[in-house]
């Protein structure tokens, strides 16, 4: 079993910037992949990036060039910076992992508005 726990959503202007963090904890070892999925309101979830245990990391189109997802292995921890906000970025973000089989945190919001 993998536990994951999202923080760091909130409140931002557009152009302004947020950290999410994804803090996992069980059996950690076995984790290959750990992502982040968003859903808006009405709208399906939608891939945002991965990062691989070997360190390959890819992006959606939307977000490339704004967004950057790394790791802490010390902490167990994958994070996402997010730069240059849109209004369009609005959503409840979600860390995935894949251990075996997959795992979803409970998710956090981040809105973008003025």
């Amino acid at each position: 079993q993998v536990q994951l726990v999202e923080s760091g959503g909130g409140l931002v202007q557009p152009g302004g910037s947020l950290r999410l963090s994804c803090a996992a904890s069980g059996r950690i070892f076995s984790i290959s992949r750990t992502a982040w999925y968003r859903q808006a309101p009405g709208k399906q979830r939608e891939f945002v990036a991965h990062i691989f245990s070997s360190g390959f990391t890819n992006y959606a189109d939307s977000v490339k060039g704004r967004f950057t997802i790394s790791r802490d292995n010390a902490k167990n921890t994958v994070y996402l910076q997010m730069n240059s906000l849109k209004p369009e970025d609005t959503a409840v973000y979600y860390c995935n992992c894949l251990a075996l089989r997959e795992y979803w945190g409970q998710g956090t919001q981040v809105t973008v508005s003025s």
